[in-house]
């Protein structure tokens, strides 16, 4: 019963720690808005990123806090009966024993007109998805929303389309682990928080760089993030690399320069973004915060997909319950740091549709995504991903009005002729060592 009292008191404390340090972010985040000169500055991202980052210390701090508790009065030893509270605890923060999954039958071979249909089902899920999503992120990032009363509003806070994204994606995966009898929680959930946060920074990172640089420029820098990923991967889990891995990558880089700093794409009529007293600057030039943003988001997403692919071995996880896991510490961190947008914005019926497409297309993207490499492999997954790039700049530039040069061009197809001959040479088979 004295443990029972005592842990009931440690998570009230908690529960009061999470709600103090809330109220302070509120009025961090009311202090910065009153302030024009901060919000204004060009720098702004920074204090932006700043703020976020306090508000997931708000979850995160009494969290750690909590689980240095348990470890250190051996909490998890002395349980005897099992309760809700020390059932939720054990899934949050106990390394759990791992049960072997229920062998499913082997299915028998299908014949080439289902696996074709199958594949042509994922690619057009994939490309319809990912393009719509596309085209939706930088239409609500950039253009204005036109109010009843005729004025224009814009949409700049980022953080809360990470947590509507977030939400619907952990709900779709939640419900299909229930449906399909598997555990929802396969590895303590404090082991998810650590990509969680990485991955909330570097989609916000992703939405906010589209203030100071054009979707296309966002869309290419996203096939440089194979060199983040192998640095990570160097560095969590001291893995090696064949000689063309470093060629291609050396290759995308170079292309990526190319393209960022030999493509001037002028503002396009009404369509051109005005970024933040930045109207003068050219729109396929990134300045400091565009390439400080995007280069923050290929990091965190390298950290990211490194730390998921440990988790992955060390646990046995299925893609679904990676998926459920990391949204859902995604779900409470983002919650705990956004700020509901204006008010008429939620007035504005278009304004909802698309935020509301939005996360519907980014949910589906990532069930295809695990569906697609699952039955035909990451090759394929990868070819069809780096045609949806391509068409995605050109299906951006059409509707955007954005201007690419010969140069912007040529670096576009050194990325994607890289990125395919980084395909090509994989699929190679390995010698065999005599």
């Amino acid at each position: 019963m004295r443990s029972k009292i005592v842990i009931g008191l440690v998570l009230l404390l908690c529960v009061f720690a999470v709600f103090a340090l809330g109220q302070i972010y509120h009025q961090l985040v009311a202090a910065y808005e009153e302030v024009g000169t901060l919000s204004d500055s060009e720098y702004s991202w920074c204090f932006r990123l700043l703020l976020n980052l306090i508000g997931y210390s708000t979850v995160l701090l009494p969290c750690y806090v909590l689980y240095k508790y348990l470890e250190r009065t051996k909490y998890f030893d002395k349980i005897t009966n099992q309760t809700w509270v020390s059932r939720t605890l054990f899934a949050c923060f106990h390394e759990q024993e791992r049960l072997p999954e229920s062998v499913k039958p082997a299915k028998g071979e299908e014949s080439p007109q289902r696996e074709g249909l199958e594949l042509a089902f994922c690619f057009t899920g994939l490309m319809g998805a990912y393009l719509v999503w596309g085209l939706l992120q930088e239409k609500i990032m950039t253009q204005n929303y036109e109010m009843a009363d005729g004025s224009l509003v814009r949409f700049h806070d980022s953080q809360f389309l990470v947590f509507i994204n977030r939400l619907l994606g952990f709900a779709i995966a939640l419900a299909r682990l229930l449906c399909s009898g598997q555990r929802v929680l396969a590895a303590p959930l404090y082991k998810f928080s650590y990509c969680s946060l990485t991955n909330i920074v570097s989609a916000w990172c992703q939405y906010e760089a589209l203030k100071y640089v054009s979707f296309p420029t966002q869309v290419l820098s996203k096939s440089c993030k194979v060199i983040p990923v192998m640095l990570m991967g160097k560095l969590i889990s001291r893995n090696k690399y064949e000689p063309y891995e470093y060629g291609t990558a050396l290759l995308i880089s170079v292309g990526m320069m190319l393209f960022m700093f030999g493509s001037h794409d002028q503002p396009a009529g009404t369509h051109a973004l005005k970024k933040y007293r930045m109207e003068d600057q050219a729109w396929g030039a990134p300045g400091a915060a565009g390439a400080a943003l995007l280069a923050l988001y290929l990091c965190c997403d390298g950290f990211t997909a490194a730390w998921q692919g440990a988790l992955f071995r060390r646990h046995a996880l299925r893609p679904l319950q990676m998926l459920c896991g990391v949204n859902l510490c995604s779900c409470a961190l983002a919650a705990a740091a956004h700020t509901p947008p204006a008010p008429r914005l939620l007035q504005h019926p278009m304004f909802v549709t698309d935020c509301a497409l939005l996360s519907v297309s980014s949910a589906l993207g990532q069930l295809l995504i695990y569906r697609t490499i699952a039955r035909f492999g990451p090759v394929v997954f990868t070819i069809i991903m780096t045609l949806r790039q391509a068409v995605s700049i050109l299906l951006s530039c059409a509707v955007f009005g954005h201007a690419v040069s010969g140069a912007g061009v040529l670096g576009v197809l050194l990325v994607f002729g890289a990125v395919l001959l980084r395909v090509r040479c994989r699929r190679k088979p390995q010698p065999q060592p005599a």
